[in-house]
Parts: C-alpha cells; structure tokens; sequence
C-alpha cells in the first residue's frame, strides 16, 4: 500500500497504545526499492512466524474476548470484506488491554514491515482527525481483529479492518501466505488544519503517478488516459471485480527504462509495505506474469487539486487509487490479487489434494 510517513507531531489518537510517530519519509525514494530483475526464489516461509503470533495474540486474550475473535474459516464473513463504517466481527482494539494490543501489533508485524505498520497507523490517525471534525462514531478503537480457523492448522486466516482499512491474510496450505485484498482510504487526503496540517497518508503514490504522466510523450499519454473524468471509485471494490474487463492504458512494454522505474516505484508504495519474504514472493510472481505486459492507466484531471483516477494493472495484480470524494481530497487505494486474493488460488488446490487423499 501506498504511504507517505507520519506528519511530525502526529498523534495516535489511541488511549491504548503509544508508539511513536515515525519521522515523515522523502516522496520518491521508492524508486531505488524495487528492484524487480532482482527478485529472489528463495524466500522464507513466514507461515510459521504467522502461526505464532497469531497464537500469543489469542492467548493474550480472555475467554470472551477469544470467543469474540475466533471465526470459522468456511465463514462466508472472511470474504466479506469492506472499507466503509459499519458494524463488525471480531475484537476491536479499543476493547483491548495495552498487552493485547501489543499482541494484535505483533500480529500485523509478522507480515507487514515498518512502513506496513505506519500505513495502519495514519489510517486510525486520520479516523481521528474525523473523530475532531465530524463527531464520536468515527472512532480509531473500532478497528477489529478477526482470526478465521486456528492458527498453524491449515487452511486459516485473519483479518484487521474498520473505516477505510481491510488487511486481509489467508494462509490456505504450507509455504502460502496470501495478503489480499489490502485496502487504505485517506480522508482527509491533505489535512489542511490542526496539529496534523499537511499530513498526506497517501501523497507519495499521486505524486509519483503525476510524475509518470509528466514524464510521458503526448502519443504515451493519450495511451495511458482511459478516460477524461475520474471513476468516483476503485473499480475492483468488494464483489465488482468483474467490472474491470482486461487491462487497460499504455503497456509498460512501450515505456522508456525511466519510465517503468518510476511505475516499479509507484507499486512498490503498496507492494512495498510486506514483511521482506512475503514482499520476495510478491515480486516473483509480478515477474511471474510479465512486467512488460503491464499497463499504466490514468482518468480524470491532471491538475493537482482535482478529481483523478490511476492504475496499474497486470495479468492477476492489481493496483487501484482514486481521489474523487469531497473535492478530490478523499483516496481510496487498493492492491488485489486477482487470482490469489484469500489465498483462493492455493486454497483450491489444497481442497482438490485433500479429495484426492
């Protein structure tokens, strides 16, 4: 997932846990991180370490809280995923004690790294910017923890969503560990007052995107433009996946070397935020499908401050971010894998092994 640091004197706005604000990053560094020719094989499989901090989450719970938590893998909730203000399952932080919100962060460490966790972090400060604004239904406790099946015994899952987030983790067989659909919204997507002025969760995927755009021919930037107003939307919101149609926009086949870096650089703003290994895996199976077979694909405004609309899309991967909403200062920003969001592509096969046996 995209993300931009910490605005310096942002706040958690959580009575439960402290950590501090990690200091606010250059936008374009991305660039040198994701190297793809360079993706390795040998990755280490992280469904142990996954296991295990699962379990001492669990443990760290009381009867009722666990009861609260544990949901059956066959559930039909575990693919009922969603970004908007509703009610949910699961064990929401704020009805934690400080060590079991230690627990559930160690929980989101074993597969996201340091700028995985911040991500997590802006998009609870940013519920409470709102909590300042629009009153107490928005509220940063009232993100919840959901684990589906048991930990180590396969297949299992969890989950960590509330307003504008769905971290969805499925380990459906061994050596699999599928973190799709992951979603991040920003609203504000500028903080414009308070303690938190010029805070943008999300800032460093629009302007690397602008700076695609920037940097394209006209003949490439016509290619690239699928429309003249952005969607108002993600396209592959839950269940509309389907609404994509094949990729669209200029293939990164027909982009210079500069050109592509810059787009390595954007999906790395989302892919960039997983745990070393996982993120090992996910450049493989970007390679997997062909880099060059990608295309960029924009809609909508290129004047900063109003309504746009980006992608990237390849064979199964996806990445999504559009700035419609309340001027064009709301994003909302997904990653999604296709063929594999659930962890349904090695689920099925550990299904028809099992009828096989």
């Amino acid at each position: 997932m995209p993300h931009d640091g910490w605005h310096p004197h942002g706040e958690t706005h959580d009575n439960h846990h402290h950590h501090g604000p990690p200091k606010r990053r250059t936008v374009l560094t991305a660039a040198a991180l994701l190297p793809f020719g360079s993706a390795s094989a040998q990755t280490v499989d992280g469904a142990q370490r996954v296991a295990d901090a699962a379990n001492r989450f669990l443990l760290s719970l009381d009867d009722g809280q666990r009861q609260k938590a544990m949901i059956a893998f066959e559930s039909g909730n575990r693919l009922d995923w969603h970004y908007i203000p509703r009610s949910r399952s699961g064990l929401a932080l704020g009805e934690m004690r400080s060590n079991q919100a230690d627990a559930a962060r160690a929980l989101f460490a074993s597969v996201l790294n340091k700028r995985g966790l911040d991500l997590l972090d802006g998009v609870r400060l940013l519920e409470g910017v709102l909590r300042e604004q629009q009153g107490s239904f928005r509220d940063p406790g009232r993100y919840y923890v959901s684990v589906f099946g048991t930990p180590g015994r396969f297949p299992w899952g969890w989950r960590f969503e509330g307003h504008h987030l769905s971290l969805n983790v499925a380990l459906p067989a061994p050596g699999h560990v599928s973190v799709t659909p992951f979603f991040a919204g920003a609203h504000p997507a500028a903080v414009r007052d308070g303690p938190n002025a010029g805070f943008r969760l999300l800032g460093a995927s629009e302007d690397i995107a602008r700076r695609i755009m920037t940097g394209l021919n006209e003949q490439q930037r016509q290619a690239a433009t699928i429309a003249n107003r952005s969607f108002g939307e993600i396209v592959a919101s839950p269940q509309r996946e389907r609404n994509l149609g094949s990729p669209k926009g200029l293939q990164l086949g027909d982009m210079t070397g500069a050109q592509r870096t810059l787009v390595e650089a954007l999906m790395d703003r989302f892919l960039g935020t997983l745990a070393a290994d996982l993120l090992a895996r996910q450049k493989q199976r970007v390679l997997e499908q062909g880099l060059s077979r990608f295309r960029f694909a924009w809609a909508g405004s290129l004047t900063p401050g109003e309504a746009h609309y980006f992608r990237v899309h390849g064979p199964v991967t996806l990445i999504e971010h559009d700035n419609t909403q309340n001027d064009a200062n709301h994003v909302h920003a997904v990653w999604r894998d296709l063929a594999a969001d659930f962890g349904r592509d090695a689920l099925a096969d550990h299904y028809r092994q099992q009828q096989h046996r």
